[in-house]
């Protein structure tokens, strides 16, 4: 039987403790292509800087393409909805350059806020989904949730005495979307907890809420305390944007058309 005399190349040596180096660094992009775009370095005649340039080029886009999906993944979104795919001409009252100014962000910079109003059907829920996954898009931390949620969360947490941490995961995202405010009524208990994280948020973070009820029904929505809701209201639109929504509901579009 004859010996396998056959040894590594110093090259290989090399090329194998770059791989393990590569692997440990978490250098995913470049563990794939540092071999492949030598070899097209070595065709078309690439500097070594321009070999090294679009290496760490493609590992930088790779590595922001993952913080993307990490972060509209932590978001929680239902759905994922695009301004593209919104229908502006079904609603009978919309002002189309203050959404798409809104796109800009530059309310969440500002900590400010954004309050769409409408009657269910008419994409209040789809523009701040949007508006959130551009804001993830562009490099913010998110968070999606409703109101009924919220409630449902932090009185869990209370029960437990883990109020203070469960109130940081409302607090920390540089965008907190609030979905479905008024749809269900909610007891003093549940406005005080969402009295709370409105408060601590206030021109600390940006906050988009989407409900089905004007201004001056609210206090219906908090167990009509009115002392609550006006300090809510007054801290609410300091800094805030209210785009107002008129028309039918999509949902009965082809009811409608039929």
């Amino acid at each position: 039987m004859g010996i396998d005399r056959r040894v590594a190349s110093p090259e290989q040596i090399s090329t194998d403790a770059l791989r393990a180096q590569l692997e440990f660094l978490k250098l995913s992009y470049l563990l794939e292509r540092f071999e492949p775009l030598a070899q097209e370095a070595g065709v078309e005649q690439w500097s070594h800087v321009d070999y090294l340039a679009r290496l760490i080029e493609g590992e930088a886009h790779a590595r922001e393409d993952r913080s993307i999906q990490r972060r509209v993944a932590l978001a929680r979104f239902p759905v994922l909805k695009t301004l593209d795919q919104f229908e502006w001409n079904w609603p009978t009252k919309i002002n189309r350059p203050q959404i798409q100014n809104l796109f800009r962000l530059r309310f969440i910079e500002d900590k400010g806020n954004v309050i769409f109003i409408a009657n269910v059907g008419l994409g209040k829920s789809h523009l701040s989904i949007a508006l959130a996954h551009t804001a993830c898009l562009r490099g913010y931390p998110v968070l999606f949730t409703t109101a009924v949620d919220i409630i449902n969360t932090l009185s869990a947490a209370q029960a437990q005495g883990n109020l203070k941490r469960e109130l940081r995961k409302y607090l920390q995202p540089k965008l907190l979307v609030v979905d479905e405010l008024g749809y269900l009524p909610i007891d003093k208990h549940g406005a005080d907890l969402l009295f709370q994280i409105i408060s601590e948020r206030y021109e600390h973070g940006a906050l988009i809420i989407t409900t089905n009820r004007a201004y001056k029904h609210w206090p219906e929505i908090f167990n009509h305390d009115s002392t609550l809701t006006s300090a809510l209201l007054d801290r609410l639109l300091h800094h805030a944007e209210t785009v107002v929504i008129e028309g039918k509901s999509y949902r009965m579009k082809e009811q409608i058309e039929a």
